[in-house]
């Protein structure tokens, strides 16, 4: 399996005065291409500064990120936004559209970032947008218009519109109902059964069972690895590995 990002001795600490904080501590870890990487612990466990340092969106204290031969740490700021622009999707707990745009205007800004091609960049939303289930009749709409669930895959569809090696997801579902929780997790599992690289936090039993890699993370340190192999709908020998390791990990 090809190795897309590895950190190594990855620390980050934050300062108040003389208080010193730290949440990541010499940490190690390789995430690999195709896979659907969940990231979980309890909470104040680092997993949200590992994210965003693993993404580029928050420079580590001390340690080494690189994608293939890329040493994305000592990159500048510029670099490491262009960076993440070419490789990167996001997709968070809170959304971020923008309220005075239209749903398609708001993916077509993140697309035309990196690529000029205003036609095939639309062409793009238009088809994602659709295979989300969203209507033709909401392109046009402001996202303000629109429910929380609709909203959120208007977001997963800005996070993979310039189909990023890896897509990053900040509790995606934190927000959502179930029925809205369950049509983002169905698209994320599409997403990767079609070669998309999720990396995902997230403290949900139910989002965690879509992944096949679930790391935990305690106190800036992972210490626990289990591998689930491919989502099965239904699969409940699944639920059970998935929470006697978390009952091990003393979640």
């Amino acid at each position: 399996m090809k190795t897309l990002l590895t950190a190594k001795d990855l620390c980050k600490t934050f300062s108040n005065g003389s208080v010193q904080q730290h949440v990541l501590k010499n940490l190690n870890i390789d995430i690999y291409q195709g896979d659907f990487t969940v990231i979980m612990g309890n909470s104040g466990s680092g997993k949200s500064t590992l994210l965003y340092a693993l993404s580029g969106m928050d420079r580590p204290t001390l340690g080494s990120i690189k994608y293939g031969e890329e040493e994305i740490a000592k990159y500048n700021n510029d670099k490491l936004a262009l960076f993440r622009r070419k490789h990167c999707g996001f997709v968070f707990q809170q959304n971020y559209l923008n309220d005075t745009m239209s749903v398609l205007d708001n993916i077509m800004v993140s697309g035309l970032l990196v690529s000029k091609d205003k036609k095939g960049i639309a062409k793009r939303a238009k088809e994602l947008l659709l295979k989300v289930g969203l209507k033709e009749e909401i392109f046009s709409k402001f996202t303000v218009q629109l429910s929380g669930g609709e909203q959120q895959r208007v977001a997963v569809v800005r996070g993979v519109i310039n189909q990023p090696e890896v897509l990053f997801a900040d509790e995606p579902t934190g927000a959502l109902n179930s029925k809205n929780t369950e049509n983002v997790l169905n698209i994320l599992t599409e997403l990767n059964e079609k070669g998309q690289s999720i990396v995902m936090v997230t403290h949900d039993m139910k989002s965690a069972r879509r992944a096949n890699r679930i790391l935990y993370l305690s106190d800036g340190v992972i210490t626990g690895e289990l591998l689930l192999g491919k989502y099965v709908t239904g699969d409940k020998e699944r639920h059970d590995k998935l929470r006697s390791f978390l009952a091990e990990m003393g979640w």
